[in-house]
């Protein structure tokens, strides 16, 4: 996976900047307007940084990426939060460290969600929240077509465009309190807390 978003890293920003006007930089304010203020908080996958200027005043934040080349990019657009190169599944934090965390795109990408789920469970404090923005599989018949475009998008750039993500992060003891589907279904916002009662 490191190296197919190393080698996307270059053209990232210009790719998705006519989704971003259309759409997306507007759902990731909305995502990250669910975040605490004042707060220790995390970002996992934080790419390039295209939600840097949309994070709420905090207390501490980490952002982590996976791919070196997306962290070089993300340099040019920090707002005093720390850079850290970290797989989502081995997160190097201590337990109960952060208020809440957050990732945009991201969990159709990573091997295992179930394990990123797990270290999100562990780092982030009981009651503390989770705010998800993920395309995932929708739906009735487009929900097939989905499943076809899946075997094409891993096989080129290992993205799992039929994900179910809220099941998996309920499956994985988190606690969903809210969906805010967007695109008909395509897209959604996931609104979650950590359940102390299932750590």
């Amino acid at each position: 996976m490191i190296p197919v978003y190393d080698s996307l890293a270059k053209f990232y920003d210009r790719a998705f900047a006519p989704f971003e006007r259309r759409f997306l930089d507007r759902w990731r304010s909305e995502t990250l307007s669910l975040l605490p203020k004042n707060a220790a908080i995390l970002e996992i996958g934080a790419g390039t940084g295209a939600n840097f200027k949309h994070y709420p005043e905090f207390h501490h934040a980490a952002s982590t990426e996976i791919s070196l080349k997306m962290i070089q990019f993300a340099k040019q657009k920090t707002i005093g939060n720390d850079l850290i190169q970290a797989d989502a599944q081995t997160l190097p934090f201590g337990e109960n460290v952060f208020d809440a965390a957050f990732a945009t795109l991201v969990f159709c990408s990573i091997p295992d969600p179930a394990a990123a789920f797990a270290e999100l469970g562990r780092i982030v404090k009981p009651g503390g929240r989770v705010v998800l923005l993920e395309h995932v599989r929708p739906e009735g018949f487009a929900g097939m077509l989905f499943d076809l475009l899946n075997v094409i998008t891993v096989a080129l750039i290992d993205d799992h465009f039929n994900r179910r993500t809220a099941d998996i992060a309920a499956a994985c003891g988190l606690r969903v309190r809210e969906i805010r589907k967007k695109a008909g279904g395509v897209v959604n916002l996931i609104i979650c807390e950590v359940n102390e009662h299932e750590r």
